[in-house]
Formats: C-alpha cells, sequence, structure tokens
C-alpha cells in the first residue's frame, strides 16, 4: 500500500534524521517544508476504513476499493516531498539512503504478515491452493505479485478461483515499481520546470493507457504499474506545487478539502464490481485526495482537516499500514480457521482483530525496527536489513511449495475409463459408478487427476489456440480434429462449457471417421445476445464478432453436423437494444437469441447439448476440506441446475426448430444428487468446468448420444 513513509517524518516538531550518501545523519532541510500533517494522518485512515469496509463486503461500500487510488496518491505526495527536500538541500538523491528508509520502513512487518499467512494457508486453506499461494508470497516478495494477477485475471479458467490472502499486496508492488525509477527521473531532469514538464507527460501518458487498457484489458489496467503511475504522479505533482499552495486562500483551501473528501466518500458509495476501473472512474478519488491534500496544505482554517486530523482518525491512521497488511489473508484465512460462514457481521468482527494485529506489529515491529538508530545511522545497514528480510521470505515461499499439505485417502475406486471402455451399455455402468460414488467418503487413492493438478489441465484446443480468450474476436485457425481426412464434417462450437467437452466429442468422432472442427470462445455463449463481461467490465462486442465469424465459416463449409454447448448463464446480463443492461428474468430474449442462431444453419442437423449440473462452489477445493466426508460436496440436481426456466425454454424451442436436445445430467448424476468424484476420476475441475479425465472417460457415453445408433 501506499506507506512509503510515516509522516511524522518529516515532522515539524522534531524533524526525523535522514541519511545522507555516506551514512551521516542529514542536516535539517532549509526553507519551508510541510511539517507533520494530521490531516494527512487521517487521510490515510479514511483510505484503509474504506477498503476493508468493501472487503468486508458492506454493500454501501462497494467502491471502496478506491481507499487504493487515495494511498497513492498520499504515496506520491510524501515521497516527493522528501526526495525534492533533499534535492534542494544537496543537490542530489542518495539512493542508498533512499532506498534503506523504505526497506526499514516497509519490509518488517510485511515479512511477518508474509511468514504468517503462509503458515496459516498451510493449517487451513484448501491445499489444492497452497502451491499458488506460496507463489504468490514468492511474487510479493519481490513486488511482481501484481503482474501475476494480471495475467491470471485474463484467464477465463482462473475467474472463478478463490483470491489469494496475499492479493492485496498488489499495491505495494505497483508502488516500489514506480519507486524504482521515480528517484532516478527527479535526477535527471532536476529543476522544477523540466520536473513539472517530465512528471506531467507521464502522467498523461499513464491515464492515457489506463483509459484505453480499462476498455480493452481490464486485468492489466487494475493491476499494471504503468496504469497506476499516474496516480502516484499526481501526488507528486501537489508536492512540487507544495510551495504555491501554501499560499492558498484560506476559504479556498477549505473548500478544496471539503470538496476533496467528499469526491471520495462519494466514489466509494456510487462505484461497485461492474464500475469500469481505474480508467476515467479513478479521477474522482484521485484529483478528490489531491484536492485535500493541497488545500491543508495552507494549514488552520475550517478544512475538513478538523475532522480528519482529530485523536480517533490519527489513531487509525497510525496503524494503517498493519491494518492493510492484516485484514486480508485474516479475512480469508480465519473463517476456516473457524469454521464459520464468512458474512458480514462476522467479517467486521474479524477485520476489528485485524486492527487488533496492526496495533501489536506496531508496537513490536513496526515501530521499534523504524526508530532504531543503529539502523538510521547508516544506510548500508538498512539495505542489508532489507536484502535479508526478503531473502529469507523467498526461501521460506520456495520451501514451503515443496511441502503441500497431503490429503487423507482411502480404498482405490473402480477406473471410470477402463470401466465404459469395456461395457456393453456405457450408460448403465456409468450409472452405476455414480450411484457407488455417493456413498463414498474418502478420497480414492488412485484418483485422476490429482486435486491440485485439475484447474492446470486444458482440452487440447486451449494449447492449440483454437479456444478463443476474451479479447480475441476472430477464429484464425484451421482447428481440425477427428479424422481430418474423414468423408463428412462436424463442428463443436460455444463457450468454455462446450470446449469441456470436446475430449468426448473428439473422440467419438475419431471413432465414427468424422473430422471434427472445434471453435470456442471464454464466456461467449450461442444464442444472438450482447453480454455484459464480468472481466472486461464492458459489453462483450469481441462475443458477438467471433459468433458472426464462427457462423460465416459454418455456412461456406457446410457442414453435415453442429454440436452447440453453451453455459446457461448470461454473465453480467444481457444488454438490450438501448445499451442498458435487461431487467431480469430475461428469458425471452435468451430464447429468441437462441432462434436466431439456429435459423443461421437452418438445413444443417443440429444438436444442443445442454449445459452441465454444477457442482457446489469449487470442486476440488471442498473434495480437499471434506477428504473424509465427501458426501457433504455432492449437489442436489435441483440445486445443481442453473437457470432451470430459461434451460427447459430454450430446450422445448431447440426441439420445435428440428434440433436433437442431450441432457447431460444422467452423466454426471443419479438418486438426485451430483457427486464431485466418480469412482477414481474428478468431476469438476473448478466450479462449472469438466476434467479432462472425466470427458475422457465418459466419451463412449456420449458418441452414443451424439451419433444414436439406428
Amino acid at each position: 500500500m501506499s506507506y512509503s513513509v510515516h509522516t511524522t517524518i518529516v515532522g515539524q516538531r522534531r524533524p526525523s534524521p535522514g541519511l545522507d550518501g555516506k551514512g551521516a545523519a542529514a542536516r535539517p532541510a532549509e526553507g519551508p517544508h510541510i511539517g507533520f500533517r494530521p490531516d494527512i494522518e487521517g487521510l490515510r485512515a479514511i483510505a484503509v476504513i474504506l477498503v476493508v469496509l468493501s472487503h468486508a463486503g458492506v454493500d454501501w461500500f462497494a467502491g471502496g476499493y478506491v481507499g487504493v487510488d487515495v494511498f497513492f496518491v498520499i504515496s506520491g505526495f510524501l515521497i516527493t516531498t522528501l526526495l525534492v527536500k533533499e534535492l534542494d538541500r544537496t543537490g542530489t538523491v542518495s539512493l542508498r539512503a533512499f532506498y534503506a528508509r523504505r526497506a526499514i520502513r516497509l519490509l518488517p512487518v510485511s515479512t511477518v504478515v508474509l511468514v504468517t499467512t503462509v503458515v496459516g494457508a498451510w493449517f487451513w486453506l484448501p491445499a489444492t491452493r497452497f502451491a499458488s499461494i506460496s507463489s504468490d508470497a514468492l511474487f510479493s516478495t519481490f513486488y511482481g505479485i501484481n503482474w501475476r494477477l494480471a495475467y491470471e485475471g485474463t484467464d477465463y479458467l482462473n475467474a472463478t478461483a478463490a483470491p489469494s490472502p496475499l492479493q492485496h499486496l498488489w499495491s505495494l508492488a505497483v508502488e516500489e515499481q514506480f519507486y524504482l525509477v521515480w528517484p532516478l527521473l527527479l535526477l535527471a531532469f532536476w529543476a522544477r520546470r523540466r520536473v513539472l514538464v517530465a512528471l506531467s507527460v507521464l502522467v498523461v501518458v499513464s491515464l492515457a493507457i489506463s483509459v484505453q487498457q480499462t476498455v480493452t484489458a481490464a486485468p492489466w489496467a487494475y493491476f499494471g504499474s504503468h496504469t497506476r503511475a499516474w496516480e502516484l504522479g499526481i501526488g507528486a505533482l501537489v508536492a512540487i506545487a507544495g510551495g504555491f499552495l501554501r499560499r492558498t486562500p484560506k476559504g479556498v483551501a477549505a473548500l478544496l478539502t471539503w470538496g476533496g473528501l467528499l469526491a471520495v466518500v462519494a466514489a466509494a458509495v456510487t462505484f461497485d464490481k461492474s464500475t469500469p476501473f481505474p480508467g476515467y472512474a479513478a479521477l474522482l478519488p484521485v484529483l478528490g485526495t489531491a484536492a485535500v491534500i493541497a488545500g491543508g496544505a495552507s494549514g488552520g482554517g475550517w478544512g475538513a482537516g478538523r475532522v480528519i486530523g482529530t485523536g480517533p482518525f490519527r489513531f487509525v491512521g497510525k496503524l494503517s499500514y498493519g491494518w492493510y497488511l492484516w485484514h486480508w489473508p485474516v479475512l480469508m484465512i480465519w473463517p476456516l480457521a473457524l469454521g464459520r460462514d464468512p458474512g458480514v457481521k462476522s467479517n467486521l468482527a474479524f477485520a476489528a482483530a485485524a486492527l487488533g494485529l496492526a496495533w501489536i506489529t506496531y508496537h513490536l515491529v513496526e515501530n521499534p525496527v523504524r526508530t532504531r538508530p543503529w539502523l538510521r545511522r547508516r544506510a548500508r545497514r538498512g539495505v542489508a536489513l532489507g536484502l535479508a528480510l526478503s531473502a529469507s521470505t523467498a526461501v521460506l515461499a520456495l520451501i514451503a511449495g515443496q511441502f503441500i499439505p497431503a490429503l487423507p485417502t482411502g480404498p482405490a475406486a473402480p477406473d471410470v475409463r477402463a470401466e465404459l471402455a469395456t461395457a456393453s451399455e456405457p450408460q448403465a455402468r456409468l450409472t452405476q459408478l455414480i450411484t457407488a460414488s455417493l456413498g463414498r467418503t474418502r478420497l480414492p487413492r488412485n484418483l485422476t487427476p490429482r486435486l491440485a493438478d485439475a484447474l492446470s489441465q486444458s482440452p487440447r484446443i486451449y494449447s492449440d489456440q483454437c479456444h478463443s480468450n476474451y479479447t480475441q474476436a476472430r477464429p484464425n485457425r484451421p482447428c481440425v480434429y477427428g479424422d481430418p481426412d474423414g468423408a463428412r464434417t462436424m463442428y463443436l462450437i460455444g463457450d468454455s462449457h462446450a470446449a469441456h467437452w470436446f475430449p468426448a466429442v473428439e473422440a467419438a468422432a475419431r471413432n465414427q471417421g468424422w473430422r471434427l472442427v472445434a471453435l470456442t470462445k471464454a464466456a461467449c455463449q450461442l444464442p444472438q445476445v450482447l453480454t455484459w463481461n464480468e472481466v472486461l467490465k464492458r459489453p462483450y462486442t469481441e462475443c458477438v464478432t467471433w459468433r458472426n465469424q464462427v457462423a460465416q465459416r459454418i455456412v461456406r463449409d457446410k457442414p453435415d453436423l453442429i454440436v452447440m454447448a453453451s453455459n446457461d448463464l448470461d454473465n453480467g446480463g444481457l444488454i438490450g437494444p438501448g445499451g442498458r443492461t435487461v431487467a431480469r428474468p430475461a428469458d425471452p430474449l435468451w430464447v429468441r437469441g437462441w432462434q436466431q442462431t439456429w435459423h443461421l444453419f437452418s438445413g444443417t442437423p443440429m444438436v444442443l447439448l445442454q449445459d452441465t449440473p454444477l457442482p457446489k462452489g469449487n470442486a476440488p477445493e471442498c473434495a480437499a476440506v471434506n477428504a473424509r466426508r465427501l458426501a457433504r460436496c455432492a449437489r442436489p440436481i435441483a440445486r445443481a441446475i442453473s437457470e432451470r426456466p430459461r434451460r427447459d425454454l430454450v430446450a422445448d424451442a431447440a426441439r420445435a426448430s428440428g434440433l436433437r436436445v442431450i441432457d447431460p445430467t444422467p452423466w454426471l448424476c443419479g438418486q438426485g444428487k451430483c457427486p464431485v468424484i466418480v469412482g477414481n476420476t474428478l468431476v469438476y475441475k473448478d466450479n462449472s468446468h469438466l476434467t479432462v479425465a472425466y470427458a475422457q472417460a465418459i466419451a463412449p457415453v456420449v458418441e452414443r448420444a451424439i451419433f444414436p445408433r439406428r
């Protein structure tokens, strides 16, 4: 987070000693300086409170994530103030002293939180997540977790994964990446006018990239340092303009502070997870924060500092770094450790406990280390401490990743793939295996795939780039499978819920001597509708373009059969003709969209493979947590079928249009329930997609459904 320095490091009452390049105590800065700013301490409190309330699930503050933007501006202001004062005083910046101060300030507490989180995750989080969390710890140690999260955010199959307990450290990574280059830029351009020009260019370019990527690549825009640099730059501009701002009339300054504070709070209560962010939207909290800091520079008056600079806000502001670091791991781990279902009330209690941990680490770790004279007298000592802490955390993360918590297993179970391959009636044998699995209580020792490996295994069309990602709008590859020389051709089209059937459909096509073309796209359902994409945070226009391209290809190729499959859900909702989200239920519009799709291919035999029943949450994680009580993971069919009315309406319309409709429920469920493990095979890789192993195992059943015997 934006905890570059504590505000008292430039305290008016007693300026803290800095470090010059030789490690000697620096002389007090000549000329005016900002002094202690209780309003900034209070502004930190506002920022962390907004973040915590948002993460705790308080609906009124769904946009509380803007607290991070507040921290960025504060950090840019404070750090630049210190650097400019050093430049004015000495004509240079001691990079060694600068990074020593940051290491002493940031790393001791973050190391404690990182180590505690990894240990807590080992004991209480699902074993399936531990390898990923260990990697997150490693990336966090070297301030690279923001790029890891940006990459994972563009992976559709990771979109529903549980958040990492270290995810919040992305903001520290953004700051540290910025401060790798910012002192160098100041040194290169130092002269206030040149720096103002260079910084203004940086702000404009970074903001422009942020606006553009918020539309085209939202995860990269949200987590990227290149799209957040302008926020720290705004704080830096306020710092460089400090002399001018101190001459602001008291009345104008007061209006600035109240208006800025109102802008921050307004963003927190009006924004939510559907707001395209950062982009233009980030201007509101960023400029609001800058206004509070700028207006408070003149001091006194009736500004917002009279409220946010009071004792309670300053107390929380003092603990804000530790509270930010602790609150997220606590919210992610403690409910599972205590066996509590997370809710707003319990989350607020956990958040309060995290504030208690922040108070403890402030008094036992943060403040003692930060003020220790032995460390502050020599810059190299601070650098050495930082390197030692980082190296130790990295080693711990690497070692921990090799010791995944073991899960208890029971007797071996029948091999589903082998059983169905030799069965005279594959469906009857599969039903027997499903029924037997409902009575199983422990993981079979011959489970395939392993719970920890399930998510990483995807159908071949992913690596072949025949499954398009969010931003790909054109299927440019041939994507031919089955029997490439087959006399007849079939197409498999749809979203990822069509892609997970590929192993079974491909085996069926190969056995029947058919040529198979597989074209699928992430979160792109086949009805001719426009949906809101929750990852891109905008209408999913790429899906419309992709569907049109696929339709043109099918019409040109004139295949002998089309197999269609789609998720029955509609992402973030359907977008109507007026550009607004259609109020639910939107089933009639959904059915009409399907009818339009079928009309495009009239004259070609079509099969509608209905959506699969869905497990209760993330299936591998449920199995890991309930390794001795697998029955807890079985879900009643009535709840496993999503959007039942819509599903039935589509099926009726499909039959009326001459399509064959295949219901896959008997392939996954029996006796009213759907287990997550059948025989020795894990059924689901996450919260909705089949594992490659299960799709391969039930290929004989799928083949008989697509190619019924005459």
